[in-house]
């Protein structure tokens, strides 16, 4: 990765910060380092002759609107960008228009065709190759976008699926342009799934089994969390009670 060390440290100080409060359903800075590797791993795998700068603030940039807007992150990460005179220093006038295009076009689709080779890049390198992570990913994208519903976990497993399917399934939306043995692979496995739904719930069930996070927030609504909050302190007050009585 032939990057500026400049840049790189500036968004190690700067950008980095802003994703520790932006991890939302997988949106945070693990993702951000996943999504800039693989910037670079597909841009060396298809001798891609473009600026590694303008690669790396693309893909750092990305998410980082998602918090704010979630529906529309794509626009707002890309203006949050276009806002930021300091990072632009680093590139002209023209190549700091298409960063901000390529922000906006990482979310690529059947729809929706990516402006340059960049916005082809890092829209390629945001698909997931990964099965256990993009279902991870997608329950706790799934609750947070439904939490208001006090949805079941059934119900949050259901959007799960109709979500991947459209998105992986055969026919599906997610636009990839640098279409490598990982990926391939990755299509293969998670289309097992979406062929077999039991077996999908069942995988969903086993991410969900092994992250006390999930489970925390799926299994125990807001209603029984309070409950078994004020049971607690109850529980303690007795404690303290009796230890003083004796």
């Amino acid at each position: 990765m032939n990057v500026n060390k400049e840049l790189i440290e500036y968004v190690e100080n700067n950008i980095k910060p802003i994703y520790v409060n932006n991890n939302y359903a997988g949106h945070g800075w693990e993702h951000i380092q996943n999504v800039i590797s693989r910037s670079f791993e597909l841009m060396e795998k298809f001798k891609l002759e473009i600026n590694p700068n303008m690669v790396y603030v693309i893909a750092a940039y990305h998410d980082i609107g998602y918090k704010e807007n979630p529906e529309n992150h794509e626009q707002v990460s890309s203006e949050m960008f276009l806002q930021n005179k300091e990072i632009q220093h680093f590139f002209s006038e023209e190549e700091n228009r298409i960063i901000a295009e390529a922000i906006v076009d990482h979310r690529a689709s059947l729809e929706y065709e990516a402006r340059s080779v960049y916005g082809k890049l890092v829209s390629s390198a945001d698909r997931a190759i990964d099965v256990n992570n993009m279902l991870e990913r997608s329950i706790s994208f799934q609750y947070e976008k439904h939490k208001l519903e006090n949805p079941t976990i059934q119900d949050i497993i259901e959007y799960s699926y109709k979500k991947l399917s459209s998105k992986y399934g055969n026919g599906g939306y997610a636009k990839m342009y640098f279409q490598d043995d990982k990926y391939l692979e990755y299509l293969k496995k998670v289309n097992l799934l979406f062929s077999d739904k039991e077996e999908f719930i069942k995988a969903e069930m086993n991410i969900i089994a092994n992250n006390s996070q999930l489970l925390q927030k799926i299994y125990v609504n807001p209603e029984l969390r309070t409950l078994l909050e004020d049971k607690e302190k109850n529980i303690s007050t007795k404690r303290v009670y009796i230890k003083n009585k004796k």
